[in-house]
């Protein structure tokens, strides 16, 4: 076989015009100990407060406390997969979840990941968790009633669009009831409609999904939840992603109405409050 030295040459030299020099730069630290979904990690002088950072396994952690020798890290997923000696490389960007139409009809975890086996969140938009809210003077008042489809509730003590309503009792008295009656309710009205779970069984929250389908209210829906299963800074979390004026639904939440349940259980509110 007979090479063409002139062949050789323009593919060659087609490969050296078209050649682009790509370096990927990221600021790597290392783990110095780790436990109880903490981690300190020495090496991330430039990280920022609140970027995310991410560990060999794919966990996702945030970092939080900034010292003049190291930074902790809130790890947001299973810490017992992190080691001492990981490497952790700074993403650069804050903490955010994905936003936009692919959420809606959705069951994700705090950090915007699907849930439900159906595939990816198809959305190239992101929203920072941490967001400046609008002040009171550039809110709407409270002008338009939300219909729960209670009547006793409707009729004595309506809910307004904008409003916040908190709902106490006893276990099994019905609390999540009145949530998901309410959520079903908007069916046709254009209200997205997010519950977020914190703390729950997963069972519960399965038996939330179901109900939502069988009434056909998914469609118009999105659950976010953070089952008793998670470690605690992940339940934690959650409390700030959702509920920041519907981060969930984002570009399409311009002149729709978002009504936001969330579902906390006592001991992880205990937790909280230390």
């Amino acid at each position: 076989m007979k090479f063409n030295a002139d062949e050789i040459a323009s593919v060659i030299q087609s490969e050296i015009e078209h050649f682009q020099s790509t370096v990927d730069v990221r600021e790597v630290g290392v783990v110095l100990e780790v436990g109880d979904g903490i981690a300190r990690v020495y090496g991330l002088s430039g990280v920022m407060s609140g970027e995310m950072v991410q560990f060999p396994n794919g966990v996702i952690g945030l970092a939080f406390n900034l010292e003049e020798n190291s930074v902790g890290v809130i790890i947001l997923g299973d810490y017992l997969q992190i080691h001492e000696g990981d490497e952790v490389k700074a993403l650069g960007r804050l903490l955010s979840v994905p936003v936009g139409e692919a959420v809606v009809g959705r069951v994700l975890d705090p950090l915007g990941n699907p849930l439900d086996g159906k595939g990816p969140v198809n959305t190239t938009e992101r929203r920072n968790v941490e967001t400046n809210a609008p002040g009171v003077a550039e809110r709407q008042p409270v002008r338009e009633p939300l219909q729960t489809g209670i009547k006793a509730i409707d009729a004595m003590t309506p809910v307004g669009r904008g409003q916040r309503e908190l709902i106490i009792g006893d276990r099994k008295t019905g609390k999540t009831a009145v949530a998901i009656d309410t959520i079903i309710n908007q069916k046709g009205t254009g209200v997205i409609c997010i519950y977020n779970a914190i703390g729950q069984k997963q069972s519960t929250i399965a038996q939330v999904v179901k109900t939502l389908e069988d009434a056909d209210a998914m469609k118009y829906s999105i659950v976010v939840a953070a089952g008793a299963s998670l470690v605690h800074p992940h339940q934690s979390d959650e409390g700030m992603g959702p509920t920041d004026v519907d981060d969930y639904v984002g570009p399409i939440s311009t002149g729709i109405i978002v009504v936001i349940v969330v579902a906390y259980v006592w001991r992880v509110v205990r937790w909280r409050r230390g």
